[in-house]
């Protein structure tokens, strides 16, 4: 019998198999906000949008929307609203009480405002700590994304420190695309576990540097890959939850799904989907 012991191991895959995933993710709800979305929505791509809702109109604080334009910017479906607390403070500096307040608040008002869940959540000035942490799972917080780059492409061990790849400004964007777009874990020996791609910024930034080629290059680049599943964060989480749910026979031959959408695998080189609610058998 022939070596073939790394062919055993059992990795995700995005939908339709795809072994990358790519999202950004944008804080404050700014008027430079409607030139991202349409540049975005222009080549395809998906974005988390993180909100505080008691500054609308704050023209003076990096030109914030008010209320309504806010609503016509996110309300198309394509992208998420997520929580960035209602007025933008260090959570981790105020009272427990004064932050649960904070997280609540802008959760109710961005669920009752889209008419959906939000569970998403970026820290404000990258304000937290572990008693932050453990508020936000009372309170329903699925993930929330840090401002820490990683220069890397791997999902968070944590959802709750979600941390991102890089901002857009970072020097090292150029090379770390060059490395996504360019490679893939499907050419690795070893280590085959999926990519996630995650940029963060300010759009009023690409404003202020006047450097809105940067997500327009990245964006162009992005839509002619072809191997790369565009999501939202939420979408990215769910996805993974889904696949963490995945109940597997004793000898690993076999695999159940019980979540409501379609999971991808790769074992032995195959990549399968196994169906919501389905079972399969893996090819020996």
């Amino acid at each position: 019998m022939s070596f073939r012991q790394m062919y055993e191991e059992k990795y995700m895959r995005f939908p339709q198999g795809k072994a990358k995933a790519l999202s950004f993710s944008y804080d404050d709800g700014v008027k430079a906000d409607k030139k991202l979305v349409g540049i975005l929505d222009k080549y395809g791509l998906k974005g988390t949008f993180n909100l505080n809702n008691l500054l609308f109109d704050c023209e003076n604080w990096h030109g914030r929307m008010d209320e309504e334009e806010t609503y016509k910017t996110f309300s198309g479906g394509n992208h998420e609203v997520a929580i960035h607390g209602a007025r933008h403070i260090f959570l981790d500096k105020v009272p427990l009480a004064e932050a649960v307040n904070e997280v609540l608040q802008n959760r109710l008002y961005l669920e009752n405002k889209f008419k959906k869940i939000v569970r998403g959540m970026a820290y404000a000035y990258n304000g937290y700590n572990d008693k932050i942490i453990e508020m936000l799972k009372g309170l329903g917080v699925a993930y929330a994304r840090t401002t820490e780059n990683t220069h890397g492409f791997s999902l968070p061990q944590d959802w709750l420190k979600l941390n991102p790849t890089c901002h857009h400004t970072d020097a090292e964007i150029g090379a770390l695309s060059d490395k996504f777009f360019g490679s893939s874990p499907d050419g690795e020996f070893k280590h085959r576990e999926p990519w996630f791609f995650l940029v963060w910024g300010h759009s009023y930034e690409f404003d202020d540097d006047n450097n809105w080629q940067v997500i327009e290059n990245l964006a162009k680049r992005a839509a002619k890959s072809g191997d790369v599943w565009f999501a939202t964060c939420g979408e990215v989480y769910d996805y993974c939850k889904a696949y963490e749910r995945l109940v597997f026979s004793l000898d690993g031959e076999r695999v159940f799904n019980p979540s409501h959408i379609s999971v991808w695998i790769e074992i032995r080189g195959k990549v399968y989907e196994v169906p919501a609610g389905g079972e399969v058998e893996f090819e020996k």
